[in-house]
C-alpha cells in the first residue's frame, strides 16, 4: 500500500533538516527521503583537514545556533558532522536514511508520486533539498591522459599521504583547488597548478574578519532580485579564501614564490604535453582586482559611518609571472596525480515536472516554482548569498513553511482532512 504525507523532503542535509524542523513547527506531516545518511557529503565529499571559510557564529540553522566557545573559528570536517548530527537528534525528524527517490511525477495534475528504492510514496507537496552539486565536473580531455596517472575529482580527495609520492597538477582554482593546493603544498608536495578564472577575498581586513564586515554592511540580506549582477551571479564561482589555521587569504603568489609551480588555464592535452593559455597574470590580476575591490567597499562603508579602524598598507603583489609556461611534458616533470577541481553538474533528470530551463535550472520565485506544490530549497542564492549555506537557510526554509502552511491543501490529502476535522471540531 502507497505511504501518503502532506510534503516529502527530498535530501536529508542541512536544508532538508531545516525545512522538517519548520514544518514540524507548524504541526505539518511530512517525510525526508535521503539518499545516503544525515551529514554524507561533509563526512564522504570533504578532505580530512576540510573546514569552513566562514566564520563559526554564522551557523544558524532554524532552532540550532552554533553555541560553540569558539564562534569566530571555522569548524573542521567532523565538527561540521557533528553540528548536523546533533541538529537532527534535537528534534527527532521523521526521515528514512539510504532511500533513493528514481522518479518524482504528478500522474493526475493534483497529487505528487515518488518512486523509490523501498516503495513508492505520494504527497501533496515536495521540496527538492538535494541542492546542486550532484555529479563531478570532468573535463572529457581528461580521457588524453596516460593510464598511469591516477586522477581524481576534488571530491575524492582525502589527505596527502593517499596520493603517490609525487609531484601533481591541480586543475581550478576555486575554493576546492585552492585549499587542496595549499593542503598538499604544506605537506611538502611538488604542486602545479592551473589557474582559472575564480576571484579571490580578503580573510580579515582593518580589524576584522570580512565576513563581519559585509554582515554589518548587509551583504547577506541582499537578495538575488537587488544583486546588481542577478543574471549571473548563482552560476559565479566563489571567491577562494580558507578558515584554516584561524582563517587566512590565500594567494597564490606567495605559494609560487615558496616552489608552487602555477600556469594559466589548462587547453590542450597532446601526447604528453599539457598546453595552458597565456592567462597566468590576468587571471591572478583579476583575482587580485576582486579582493581589493572589497576592501573598497569596506573602506567607504568605515568613512560613511564615522568607524574607528586601523588604517592598512595597500596590497603589493609578491610574485609575477616573468614569462607565462605555455606547455609542460608531465612525464618529465614526473606527475602522478591529477586533481580535477572543476566543480558539479547538477542532475535533476529523476525530477518528470516541467519546471526547468534549457540548461537544466529549475524555475523559481524564493523557492516556489510554477508548478503548485513543487518547491526548491538549499540552492547558492536561492535568495541570498547565505541560501546554500547554514547562514541563510532558516530564512528560505521558514518562508516555504508558511507558503506550504497557508496553500490550500490538495482535495483528499491527509493534511485537507485533518484540518477539516479540526474545522468540524473532532
Amino acid at each position: 500500500m502507497t505511504a501518503h504525507y502532506s510534503v516529502a523532503i527530498v535530501g536529508g542535509g542541512q536544508a532538508g533538516l531545516s525545512m522538517s524542523y519548520c514544518l514540524q513547527e507548524r504541526g505539518i506531516d511530512h517525510i525526508i527521503l535521503e539518499k545516503n545518511q544525515i551529514g554524507y557529503s561533509w563526512r564522504s565529499l570533504r578532505w580530512d583537514s576540510f573546514c569552513l571559510v566562514t566564520p563559526n557564529w554564522q551557523c544558524t540553522l532554524p532552532g540550532y545556533h552554533y553555541l560553540g566557545d569558539d564562534p569566530d573559528g571555522f569548524m573542521q570536517r567532523d565538527e561540521i558532522v557533528k553540528y548536523i548530527e546533533d541538529y537532527a537528534a534535537s528534534f527527532n525528524p521523521p526521515i528514512k536514511e539510504g532511500v533513493e527517490v528514481l522518479r518524482l511525477h504528478r500522474p493526475d495534475g493534483k497529487i505528487f508520486a515518488l518512486k523509490t528504492s523501498i516503495g513508492d510514496f505520494t504527497c501533496d507537496r515536495v521540496v527538492i533539498a538535494t541542492g546542486g552539486y550532484h555529479r563531478p565536473k570532468i573535463p572529457a580531455l581528461s580521457e588524453r591522459l596516460s593510464p598511469d596517472i591516477r586522477q581524481i575529482h576534488s571530491s575524492e580527495y582525502k589527505n596527502p599521504q593517499s596520493l603517490p609520492d609525487k609531484p601533481l597538477l591541480i586543475v581550478g582554482t576555486g575554493q576546492s583547488g585552492c585549499q587542496i593546493a595549499e593542503d598538499l603544498h604544506l605537506a611538502g608536495k611538488q604542486v602545479h597548478l592551473c589557474v582559472g578564472s575564480a576571484p579571490r577575498s580578503p580573510r580579515k581586513y582593518r580589524g576584522k574578519d570580512v565576513v563581519d564586515w559585509l554582515d554589518k554592511m548587509g551583504y547577506y540580506d541582499l537578495s538575488i532580485d537587488r544583486h546588481p549582477d542577478k543574471q549571473k551571479v548563482r552560476t559565479k564561482t566563489n571567491h577562494y579564501v580558507t578558515g584554516r589555521g584561524g582563517g587566512r587569504e590565500i594567494d597564490l603568489r606567495h605559494f609560487a614564490l615558496e616552489g608552487m609551480r602555477l600556469y594559466g588555464h589548462l587547453e590542450e592535452i597532446r601526447g604528453d604535453r599539457l598546453q595552458f593559455r597565456d592567462s597566468l597574470k590576468q587571471n591572478l590580476d583579476a583575482a587580485d582586482a576582486v579582493a581589493e575591490s572589497i576592501k573598497r567597499t569596506i573602506d567607504n562603508f568605515i568613512e560613511k559611518n564615522d568607524i574607528s579602524a586601523p588604517v592598512e598598507t595597500p596590497y603589493q603583489p609578491a610574485w609575477q609571472p616573468k614569462t607565462e609556461v605555455l606547455e609542460l611534458n608531465y612525464r618529465d616533470a614526473d606527475i602522478g596525480t591529477v586533481i580535477w577541481c572543476t566543480g558539479y553538474h547538477s542532475n535533476y533528470e529523476w525530477i518528470d515536472v516541467p519546471v526547468f530551463d534549457g540548461k537544466g535550472y529549475p524555475g523559481h520565485d524564493r523557492g516556489v516554482t510554477s508548478v503548485q506544490g513543487l518547491y526548491f530549497l538549499g540552492l547558492p542564492w536561492l535568495y541570498t548569498w547565505g541560501s546554500g549555506r547554514f547562514s541563510g537557510i532558516a530564512r528560505d526554509a521558514t518562508y516555504l513553511a508558511d507558503r506550504i502552511a497557508t496553500a490550500r491543501p490538495a482535495p483528499n490529502s491527509s493534511y485537507a482532512k485533518a484540518i477539516d476535522q479540526a474545522a468540524l471540531g473532532s
